[in-house]
């Protein structure tokens, strides 16, 4: 057979997996907030974002990278502000919880347009829309290469998707979360707002609550900690930011021992 009938120009197939980036981490958790997905809006999902970070997480599944994928529904509801306007924050919070079904529907819907197949995975039983939490098969669908997208949080209130990101990552025995942000890493202050801003390379968990440094909520960093998990901060914004990091190349911050 010819190379061009064979789909590689000019080498062998042994030769172009060789070429090939060979990712850093196996399995993964990316955990983006819903604000991810306005783009430029004030509210809700821009679709042409939203298909922006799906040609993202496609590009690191093509690497054979398994993805778990857990987004936060800040663009749609947050609970926490509900309950600062005078709701019960229970109902505040599972109304939260439903946002994030939403973004991730969204975002499956996204994925398998790019022929990238999908589960969404609920803590809320809601059958007729997307499959109920069970570890195993969730762990199952990973190794069939199917991105798993975490939605509903824990199942409880006062729990943010941060904990649940963390959560997730550590049953499904992820080797890294990877938080997008708008940001390229961790600061000692808020890079936006102050032009000295110092960002870290590395930074331990213990600091980033000492000092608030804002990466995740205290209880998603403890339970990182507490089970050796790292943390890659990166900028989301960045085009080939996430599959360039489990490439070896870009700029991010580490957070570990």
């Amino acid at each position: 057979m010819s190379d061009q009938a064979s789909g590689v120009s000019g080498k062998t197939a042994s030769e172009t997996d060789a070429d090939a980036p060979q990712p850093t981490y196996n399995r993964v958790m990316l955990k983006i907030s819903g604000e991810a997905l306005m783009g430029d809006q004030g509210f809700g999902l821009n679709p042409p974002t939203v298909e922006r970070i799906a040609q993202e997480v496609k590009s690191v599944h093509d690497m054979g990278v398994e993805i778990c994928m857990v987004i936060g529904g800040g663009n749609i509801f947050r609970g926490l502000q509900g309950s600062a306007q005078g709701m019960e924050r229970t109902t505040a919070d599972y109304m939260g919880m439903l946002a994030t079904v939403m973004n991730a529907l969204a975002m499956q819907s996204a994925l398998e347009s790019l022929g990238v197949f999908t589960r969404v995975i609920s803590a809320i039983p809601m059958d007729q829309v997307c499959e109920p939490y069970i570890r195993r098969r969730a762990v199952r669908h990973l190794e069939k290469g199917r991105v798993c997208i975490f939605a509903a949080g824990t199942g409880n209130p006062y729990f943010t998707t941060d904990t649940a990101a963390t959560l997730r990552a550590n049953e499904m025995a992820c080797e890294a979360i990877f938080k997008g942000t708008k940001v390229d890493g961790v600061y000692d202050k808020d890079p936006v707002k102050n032009a000295d801003a110092v960002r870290f390379d590395n930074v331990s968990y213990d600091d980033v609550l000492a000092n608030r440094l804002g990466v995740m909520d205290a209880s998603a960093i403890a339970l990182a900690r507490d089970n050796n998990l790292p943390i890659i901060v990166f900028s989301l914004d960045e085009p080939g930011g996430f599959r360039g990091i489990l490439s070896g190349k870009g700029t991010y911050t580490r957070v570990g021992n």
